[in-house]
């Protein structure tokens, strides 16, 4: 295992139960398991959970990425937050339709379907990253682009 693979793994990890911790609290004692009413939507306790978590783990997630994993990227920071905010709600919107047919459909306890549902995006989620977001130009892009 290579050392970015590392802390990309363990940076991933922190952020991963940083927002298992933030879901669960937000699951079971803010939301109460109750429906999160908006006035003109009511939102489904997983779902505002999700959302929840989402708000504190989107910038603890961006910087560890940028400062411990991906720290050799030129790339302007400017455009690393854009690429990864794109990414991060691409994966927020994964996560809440996977979370509503895991809960809705299949009634799987939330918090156990957001552990499955997190398992299928950082899969999909290193890679986007590592090609995407936080991409290291090789010389050969450097001459073309």
């Amino acid at each position: 295992m290579g050392l970015q693979t590392f802390r990309y793994a363990a940076s991933g990890g922190i952020n991963t139960g940083l927002g298992f911790v933030i879901f669960y609290i937000g699951f079971k004692f803010i939301f109460r398991e109750h429906p999160f009413d908006l006035r003109f939507y009511a939102l489904e306790a997983h779902s505002a959970a999700l959302f929840l978590s989402f708000c504190f783990c989107f910038p603890f997630g961006f910087f560890l990425m940028k400062y411990v994993v991906f720290s050799d990227s030129k790339m302007k920071g400017r455009v690393q937050l854009f690429r990864y905010f794109v990414l991060y709600v691409f994966n927020l919107g994964l996560n809440y339709i996977f979370l509503r047919v895991l809960v809705e459909s299949l009634k799987i306890y939330p918090v156990f379907a957001q552990i499955i549902t997190t398992v299928i995006i950082i899969l999909f989620s290193y890679v986007a990253q590592r090609n995407f977001t936080f991409k290291i130009r090789n010389a050969e892009d450097e001459i073309t682009g």
